[in-house]
Parts: structure tokens; C-alpha cells; sequence
């Protein structure tokens, strides 16, 4: 495999990471509360088991690089309150949902959802019980930030159900976490990953993030072995998207700090070699996992998904979320919650479901979404299945597509047959950029496209 720069300067344009299809940008404000009450009765016969999210926006200190929808906040106050809202919210989605339909999966992000108090914790929990069903084989994961996390906050979790945790570490190295403003001791890490397999939960995942300021190969090389060396599940190292237009706070990093193109060619190379020497498997777009973790698994089987909480095993459910800004979803329809906080909470105040925005999803976006969501989960599409899945002349409903994908194959990032478009080792690394192709709507003209974060 040869990652050349000049394939990497080709190639870093801005995409989209494809948790949905359409992408969020293009849901509409005139999709909205009524909208989705009626597709939440309309869908209860489906016979689709349910996914849940629950977003806690609340973190202690603002970690500079973050693109996430949080509110820094030292006030616990805040979350006591908002916790009131969420269980109002819960309670208004399952006075719509048939009893019968099971949860087989539940995840908490944020912000960081270990800011909540450990009883706080528990009572989130046996609130979402008391009103789903929550299946004995469902995975129940959450995200895990070290910094003011206690032995209790690990203990309420395990007690709570949670079997599955990714503790947030992003790089062990003092220059780089002082630039982004999250201090986290090497020794709190360890120290809190013992916690994690003391309390023997189903599998404890890493988070790492590469393309930060004053990252250097040697640097990370480093962290890399360090993180190998205590044996997380899986690890997912993202690259830092500086969206300084659309995420204010990151005009804290100075871009002169950020790693050039060739350290970033470096570093992808660095990742690569690292973890798949250390027996891990690349699923694609940052993930990696051992051989025998249910993701591999599924990929093998061809029945790995992509939603909002990025790849899962749990391709038929609909996906409930609650709290400020989170994405639901069906079969037909995203919706999202408000972000701002006091506008969602005051919706909730007056009884009604707290939606800005969303989108009913055309034939043709689902026959897009299903051709998307092959490349990047399967990693290969076979042409003649899905064009008799789908009714269409593939070779000729793709044309477009298909040339941009020639060139990416003179470049080896695919491999082209007849029947079969395959994704190949060194595409891997470039798999929103093999997907875009099948989007239509990155076709619009340039002033009405939304700008995505680079896709390297």
C-alpha cells in the first residue's frame, strides 16, 4: 500500500462522515413536531426494534478542539434541571410507542454523560427502563470522559446495565493536550482503565484523535504504544475537523500549531501500521477492533450499519434520541431536537416534542443511502445484486458515479470489475471520498452546499 502526499492533497477536500443520507444540512425546518408525531404512530406496527440515545451536553471545562453540541459549565444546577426535561421528553415519545417493541441498544453521548453524579446516573436509567423495554442482549454503551470521574461513577454504570464504555483520550502527550486545554495525566488514564476492567464491562473502547496542534509522528508513535499496550476492544482515532466558522471556540488553536500535510500523510501511515501489527482490524473511517469483536463480524457478514452513533450492529431498529440537539430516526424520516438548550427546554415545558428540523426521505435518497452505505460498511458493492434489489440498471443509473470511480481506481483507492466495485486496503483511508460519488447532492451548485469538514 503507497499513501503518497499527492494522493493526500487529491483527495482532502470537504465530505461528509455519512452517519445519514441525506446529511443533516439538508434537513428543513418545515419538517417538523407534527410531522414526526405522525410518523411515530404511523410506525408502531413496523415491527422494528428500537435504538435509543440520550445526549448529555454538560461538560466541566471547554476541550478547545471539540465539535461537539455541549455547554461547559461548573454549575451542576444545570444538569439537575435538564434532567427534569429529558425524563418529560422520554415520557411524551413512549406514550407514543407500542410496549411491545424492545430497545436493542441504548447509548449515552454528549458532552460528556459522566458529568451527571453517580445517583444521577442511576435514576437516568431506571427512568429509561421503567418506559422501554430494554432487551437482556442490548448493548448499552457510553461515552467516558476521565477527567472528574470517580471509582462510584464506574460503579453507578455497572450497576445501571451499561455494558459497553469509550473513554475519551485523544493523545497522551502534555504540549498537545496543554493546546487544546484537556489535562489528563497518563496516570489518570491508566488509572481509570483499570477501573473499566475491574468492573468487567463487555468491552471498553479507546477514543484518540490525530491532527491536533503539535502532534509529531514521534509523539504519537508514543501514545500509540502506550494505548496498545493496555489492550483496549476497539479504538476509533479521528482526525480533527478545524471548523473554526462553524465551532467558535477553535479559534483557541493557532493553525500555524496543526500538523502540515505531510505529518498528517505521516501520522495516517503511523495509525495504520501500528494497529494492524498489533492484531487490530481496520473497519474503516477511523475504527478499528480485534478479530473476533462483533463489528468485524458483522462487516464479514455484510450486515454492518452506519446511523448517528457511527457503525453499529443494529441495522433495523428506529433510533429514538432525546436531549438538546440529538437525531432520531426511522425507516422514512430524521428529525432532529433544537440545539439551543433553553429553547429545547422550553418546549418540553409546554408539552410538546422539542423538534427544529427535519427530513422525509425520497425513494431515490434511499436507494442512494443503501448504495453509500455498502461502500462504507462492506467495504464492496456488488452491481448486479443491487441493481435487481433496486430495479435499476446500476451501470447506467451510476454513470457519473462510475467514472469518478474509475479515477479514484487509477489512484488504487478501488478496484473495478464488471460486477463488483471493492474497496481496497489504501482505500480505506479515503472512504468518504469513494462514497461521495453516489451523492447527489454534493452535485448541487457550490452556493448551495453547506461546507463539511475535510474528509483528511
Amino acid at each position: 500500500m503507497q499513501l503518497s502526499l499527492a494522493l493526500l492533497q487529491k483527495y482532502s477536500k470537504p465530505g461528509p462522515r455519512y452517519t445519514s443520507y441525506p446529511t443533516a444540512p439538508y434537513f428543513s425546518e418545515s419538517f417538523g413536531e407534527k410531522e414526526w408525531l405522525e410518523e411515530l404512530r404511523a410506525t408502531q406496527g413496523s415491527g422494528r426494534d428500537l435504538s435509543l440515545y440520550v445526549h448529555i451536553p454538560f461538560c466541566d471545562t471547554l476541550c478547545w478542539y471539540c465539535g461537539c453540541n455541549m455547554v461547559a459549565t461548573r454549575n451542576y444546577n444545570r444538569a439537575t434541571e435538564y434532567l427534569g426535561y429529558l425524563f418529560k421528553e422520554i415520557d411524551a415519545v413512549a406514550a407514543q410507542t407500542n410496549p411491545a417493541r424492545q430497545a436493542k441498544q441504548l447509548h449515552w453521548g454528549g458532552g460528556t454523560p459522566t458529568y451527571l453524579h453517580p445517583d444521577d446516573i442511576r435514576r437516568l436509567f431506571a427512568h429509561i427502563a421503567s418506559r422501554f423495554p430494554i432487551s437482556d442482549d442490548a448493548e448499552k454503551s457510553c461515552e467516558i470522559d476521565p477527567r472528574e470521574l470517580s471509582r462510584e461513577h464506574v460503579m453507578a454504570l455497572k450497576e445501571s446495565g451499561i455494558n459497553r464504555v469509550s473513554l475519551g483520550v485523544q493523545d497522551l502527550d502534555d504540549t498537545v493536550q496543554k493546546a487544546v486545554n484537556r489535562i489528563q495525566p497518563e496516570s489518570l488514564i491508566r488509572e481509570v482503565y483499570g477501573w473499566m476492567r475491574e468492573a468487567d464491562f463487555d468491552s471498553v473502547n479507546v477514543d484518540l484523535m490525530v491532527g491536533l496542534p503539535h502532534q509529531t509522528v514521534e509523539g504519537f508513535s508514543v501514545t500509540l504504544d502506550k494505548i496498545i499496550a493496555i489492550n483496549p476492544d476497539r479504538l476509533a482515532v479521528f482526525n480533527y475537523a478545524h471548523v473554526p466558522w462553524m465551532k467558535k471556540h477553535q479559534v483557541l488553536i493557532k493553525e500555524e500549531a496543526l500538523p502540515d500535510l505531510a505529518t498528517r500523510l505521516a501520522l495516517q501511515m503511523l495509525i495504520m501500521e501500528k494497529l494492524t501489527a498489533a492484531g487490530y482490524v481496520y473497519i474503516g473511517m477511523d475504527h478499528y477492533a480485534k478479530p473476533d469483536d462483533e463489528i468485524v463480524l458483522a462487516q464479514k457478514n455484510k450486515t454492518l450499519y452506519r446511523n448517528f452513533q457511527g457503525y453499529t450492529t443494529h441495522k433495523d431498529c428506529d433510533l429514538y434520541a432525546f436531549g438538546a440537539s440529538s437525531i432520531s430516526q426511522t425507516e422514512d424520516v430524521f428529525v432532529q431536537n433544537h440545539k439551543d438548550l433553553k429553547r429545547y427546554q422550553a418546549l418540553v415545558a409546554e408539552g410538546r416534542l422539542p423538534i427544529e428540523r427535519g427530513l422525509r426521505v425520497a425513494a431515490e435518497d434511499k436507494l442512494r443511502r443503501d448504495a453509500i452505505t455498502r461502500i462504507m460498511c462492506d467495504l464492496e458493492l456488488d452491481k448486479a445484486a443491487f441493481g435487481r434489489q433496486w430495479n435499476i440498471d446500476f451501470d447506467a443509473y451510476f454513470a457519473d458515479a462510475l467514472a469518478e470511480l474509475q479515477a479514484m481506481a487509477g489512484d488504487g483507492l478501488v478496484e473495478m470489475s464488471a460486477g463488483r466495485i471493492s474497496v481496497t486496503s489504501l482505500g480505506r483511508i479515503f472512504l468518504r471520498n469513494i462514497a461521495m460519488p453516489f451523492d447527489a447532492y454534493l452535485k448541487k451548485k457550490a452556493e448551495d452546499r453547506p461546507m463539511f469538514s475535510k474528509t483528511l
